[in-house]
C-alpha cells in the first residue's frame, strides 16, 4: 500500500511539471507570429502528443510546415484536422492552397468550395475566380 501510494505522489509531481495542451499551443502560436516555424512545429507536436484530437494544432501545425515549403507534411496535417472537424473551414481552404501549388486545381477547388460552404469568404472568392 505505501509503494502504491509512493508511485501515485511520484505521478503527481511529475505531471505538474509538464506542460499543457493550451501552454504549448500558444507557445507554438507566439513562434509562428515570430517566424520560428520549426520552433511552432516542435510546440503543436507536444500539444498533439498530449491531445492527439486538437484539429486546430494540425491545423497550425500544417501552417507552419507549408511555410517552411514542406507541402505534403502541410497536407496531411490539414487532412488530419478535417477528420478530426470536418467543419474546419481554414483546414479546408489551407489544404486547398497547397493543392493548387502542386498543380491539383481540381482538388483545389474541391477544398475551397467545402470552405466556402463553410462560411470562408475568402475560399468563396477563389472559387468564383479560379474554379468552374
Amino acid at each position: 500500500m505505501k509503494n502504491i501510494l509512493y508511485t501515485l505522489a511520484l505521478l503527481v509531481s511529475f505531471s505538474s511539471f509538464g506542460q499543457s495542451v493550451s501552454e504549448y499551443f500558444k507557445s507554438g502560436y507566439d513562434k509562428g507570429q515570430a517566424k520560428d516555424y520549426y520552433g511552432a512545429i516542435a510546440d503543436y507536436t507536444k500539444a498533439i502528443e498530449i491531445n492527439p484530437n486538437n484539429a486546430d494544432a494540425y491545423n497550425n501545425r500544417g501552417f507552419s510546415k507549408d511555410k517552411l515549403n514542406d507541402n505534403y507534411g502541410a497536407i496531411s496535417d490539414y487532412t488530419k484536422a478535417i477528420e478530426l472537424d470536418p467543419n474546419a473551414a481554414d483546414a479546408y481552404k489551407n489544404r486547398g492552397i497547397i493543392k493548387e501549388l502542386l498543380g491539383d486545381l481540381n482538388g483545389a477547388c474541391a477544398d475551397w468550395k467545402k470552405a466556402a460552404e463553410l462560411g470562408d469568404t475568402e475560399a468563396a472568392g477563389w472559387v468564383s475566380d479560379e474554379c468552374n
